[in-house]
């Protein structure tokens, strides 16, 4: 068996679990909560491994492993940067957004971020925040897909277009189905995988090398060229803080936190963090590995991001590399249908509860779902870039925008509106202002300045709650 009919094979059976799964989540799905938040009756491996799988994504396969490659040991500032993230997330707001969004009865993060206190200005503040989550996992969902596009091209030589449009497809059809569960538990399979890729083909990469003494060796002769910190001083100081804001924008990804919101107890909240902190773990060691030993094992990469594209393909056989290339597309998907479902719910369900009543209409639900798929497709085809600075664009904005509020939200303070609408205009605004702008080393400028001009004002505006 060949390695493009191992993937085709290994692709097929895949996708019809995907899709006997949402079939299983339909009948779960009863009113709109159940639709985007599963009833608030997640377990722990479901909620853990999802939640990872979503914030990673084919960022982190693709995006991490070929930075890995084209910086060399300066990359592995990433680790710090993603897994403090995660520990962020876990361990300080998973706890209290699982408690706060309960007592509110907050279905989505925008519901959090403008509660009823907010009065009649919570209506515009509830449809910026949907325009914004909109704007961000549009750009988001297209950077997957096109993904998806070199995945497919590499493998089977179909053209990136028509490879997008299949992955569209498969994506829209198991989240019209089923919803939150189906993209949860469709998450935690495809997280899984990742753990696994993650897992093996950095260990054989590693061998292929000759083991750490060489890789350390190669690495040395190889040096920092292509490295984006080689100049030092300040310069380096810059790249470590532009990645470490990476961590810092955790607290306001939408499609992530809305696992915490979902958790059925406190039990599952606290297995649920020691499962994503071991996974987070494992994959982001495993991936920056991979891209250094390829870095002293090929040296005729032209595009980085193909990197676990060459390693599957040289160093192990046809079919054990199918499903490693069938585990980046599943990653792929991870943050896909998470996000399409969350840009969904800000249309259908935030807009009309910025009128005093949430859509009750799931037809409707999932004709937005559809537009947004729809958006994000056509983005794919005719705007490109590579997928580690777009994700971190679209990722930036969204945690600028909203982790600020969140975080005073989580402190016990409330906003008043014209500190909520400002702090979520400026975070979002200035990142893609300055994104326009010749980069900053590790692009400090774009992940930090942004995230702390909001939180200033949110710091500002706030007081302590009353209840």
């Amino acid at each position: 068996m060949d390695r493009a009919t191992s993937v085709l094979i290994t692709l097929l059976v895949y996708n019809a679990v995907l899709i006997t799964v949402g079939l299983w989540a339909k009948g779960r799905n009863r009113e709109v909560q159940d639709f985007f938040l599963g009833g608030r009756q997640l377990g722990a491996w479901v909620a853990a491994i999802s939640a990872s799988a979503s914030s990673s994504s084919a960022w982190t396969l693709l995006g991490v492993s070929g930075a890995a490659y084209a910086w060399g040991l300066p990359a592995l500032w990433i680790f710090p940067a993603t897994v403090g993230g995660f520990l962020l997330n876990w361990v300080w707001v998973a706890p209290r957004l699982q408690k706060l969004s309960g007592r509110e009865q907050a279905v989505t993060l925008s519901a959090v971020i403008a509660p009823k206190s907010l009065g009649v200005r919570r209506e515009f503040v509830l449809r910026v925040a949907a325009l914004i989550i909109v704007f961000c996992f549009t750009f988001y969902i297209a950077s997957q897909f096109e993904a998806a596009g070199k995945a497919f091209e590499a493998t089977f030589g179909i053209s990136k277009e028509n490879s997008i449009l299949i992955g569209a497809v498969i994506v829209l059809t198991y989240t019209l189905l089923g919803g939150f569960w189906a993209v949860s538990v469709t998450d935690t399979i495809q997280g899984i995988l990742m753990a696994v890729a993650a897992l093996i083909l950095p260990i054989v990469a590693l061998v292929g090398v000759g083991g750490f003494s060489p890789l350390s060796m190669g690495l040395a002769e190889i040096g920092n060229s292509g490295s984006p910190i080689i100049a030092g001083g300040l310069v380096t100081v810059f790249f470590v803080l532009g990645l470490m804001g990476i961590g810092i924008n955790y607290p306001g990804q939408p499609h992530v936190v809305n696992r915490f919101m979902a958790l059925k107890d406190e039990r599952s909240l606290r297995q649920a963090r020691i499962i994503a902190m071991s996974w987070a773990v494992v994959v982001y060691t495993g991936m920056l590995l991979l891209g250094l030993s390829a870095r002293v094992l090929f040296s005729d990469i032209g595009d980085a991001e193909q990197v676990l594209f060459k390693a599957a393909t040289a160093l192990l056989p046809p079919v054990i590399s199918g499903v490693m290339l069938a585990a980046v597309l599943s990653a792929i998907m991870s943050t896909a249908d998470s996000q399409l479902l969350v840009a969904s719910s800000a249309i259908s369900y935030d807009w009309d509860l910025a009128n005093g009543k949430a859509d009750e209409d799931l037809r409707r639900t999932r004709l937005t779902v559809l537009a947004v798929l729809f958006l994000a497709t056509a983005l794919a085809l005719f705007w490109q870039a590579d997928i580690f600075s777009r994700v971190l664009f679209a990722w930036s904005a969204a945690g600028s925008a909203f982790g600020p509020i969140l975080i005073m939200r989580l402190l016990g303070r409330s906003l008043s509106p014209v500190a909520t609408l400002s702090a979520m205009l400026l975070g979002f605004s200035l990142t893609v202002l300055i994104s326009f702008f010749p980069n900053t080393p590790g692009d400090v400028a774009e992940r930090l300045l942004p995230f702390f001009v909001a939180f200033g004002i949110a710091v500002s505006g706030s007081k302590r709650c009353s209840v």
